[in-house]
């Protein structure tokens, strides 16, 4: 059964790759010209996926933190897989905002204005993350490495850079450089994603985003979707041993059910504080969520997120059964994708000036949005890349030990 889903998802990771080419031929030969954003509309569907990648990055590392900071026994087995699925996740957001970019090749200049800019602040905290986790993957893997070297693996060999000390102090010192990391990781990635929140939250213009509650929510959602995602990778690379899987995956399906009602929650509070006053421009974005914009795109809200991602989650997982808990965390991240979108679009959507909508005309001139097929064959490529990418390294490297 397992070993039928891998390859599914092997399939599913070369379709994506192999069909979104197309999306990034468009975007690199034409560059924004294939997106449906304009002036007044200005991110999109990318900006999206990079909140929703980058969450996915923030909310894995936060779980492998149980096991190499506070000892949770239960999930030692996933800690590896927590860190790999972390830095997957976090080289397709990176390329997801990459792409955003107008001018894609002036990416450096970014963290040459810090500590004046908030975007700067958010690359040099991302170089941080990136190299600490590079880091901590290597210290995790360390001593599997060395096995498979000294069994002939000629990659595992490079990749020990001479380090083959197996004595038990090597191993506690290995130990104790995880959980300094760790403990180093946890502000650090409360920091970046909770700085993307940031980013939103002091555009003031943005009523919708325009909240202290903003990073938190951010902050919230990343620990829901890294949970979802990593339940799903434990149910197919987790332990071999049955009953030991089984076990880890009902402790994590408490923890998800959790994640999603305390996340709902401070959702619901949100949509009804600001639908209480009628301000327009903090109920119209709320309206065009819970009721779609103009009557379109109602099922966003209803169908994808609160229905495929809260409702259904929440019942397959308290039935404890693993394949179910493993389907409602793959629910739970793959329809996170329409939260983010419904931070993203609806906060822009509402003129900012009544009949602005009217004034002028023009290409990019609306406040209108739908991604064009271009730009979801690109976040197609992204999500493909950043699957291969995952399922390579856990082909090649010791993430897991099971082949069961």
């Amino acid at each position: 059964m397992r070993e039928g889903l891998r390859k599914l998802v092997w399939l599913v990771a070369i379709v994506l790759f192999v069909i979104g080419f197309y999306g990034l031929y468009e975007r690199l030969a034409y560059g924004h010209r294939i997106a449906d954003y304009g002036s007044y509309v200005t991110w999109g569907l990318w900006v999206a996926a990079y909140i929703y990648f980058i969450g996915l990055s923030a909310g894995a590392f936060f779980l492998s933190t149980l096991v190499y900071v506070f000892g949770v026994k239960k999930l030692e087995r996933i800690g590896k897989l927590a860190l790999w699925t972390a830095f997957a996740c976090l080289i397709a957001a990176l390329l997801s905002i990459w792409f955003d970019l107008g001018h894609m090749w002036r990416a450096w200049r970014i963290p040459i204005h810090w500590p004046i800019s908030m975007m700067s602040w958010m690359a040099v905290l991302y170089s941080a993350y990136f190299i600490l986790i590079v880091i901590e993957i290597w210290f995790a893997m360390r001593k599997d490495l060395v096995e498979r070297a000294q069994a002939g693996s000629a990659l595992c060999s490079f990749l020990v850079f001479g380090s083959r000390d197996l004595s038990p102090e090597a191993l506690e010192r290995d130990k104790k450089v995880l959980k300094v990391l760790g403990i180093i990781g946890i502000p650090l990635a409360t920091a970046f994603h909770g700085g993307v929140g940031t980013l939103f939250a002091v555009v003031a213009a943005k009523h919708h985003w325009h909240s202290g509650l903003t990073p938190i929510v951010f902050l919230v959602g990343a620990l829901l979707s890294g949970a979802g995602l990593l339940i799903f990778a434990t149910y197919l690379w987790g332990p071999a041993e049955e009953a030991e899987r089984n076990e880890m995956l009902k402790f994590m399906g408490y923890i998800l059910i959790g994640l999603i009602c305390f996340d709902f929650l401070l959702e619901i509070a949100e949509y009804l504080v600001g639908s209480y006053a009628k301000v327009p421009e903090e109920y119209l974005p709320i309206r065009y969520i819970i009721f779609g914009y103009y009557g379109k795109y109602w099922y966003t809200f209803w169908i994808v997120h609160f229905l495929g991602g809260v409702v259904l989650p929440i019942l397959l997982a308290s039935s404890r059964k693993p394949g179910a808990v493993a389907l409602a965390g793959l629910l739970v991240a793959v329809t996170f994708l329409s939260v983010r979108l419904n931070i993203v679009i609806p906060g822009q959507v509402v003129p900012e000036i009544k009949g602005l909508e009217w004034a002028f005309f023009g290409p990019g001139l609306k406040y209108f949005y739908f991604p064009t097929l271009a730009e979801w064959l690109l976040t197609a490529w992204v999500t493909g890349l950043g699957m291969l990418i995952f399922l390579v390294g856990e082909k090649l490297l010791p993430i897991t030990n099971n082949r069961a």
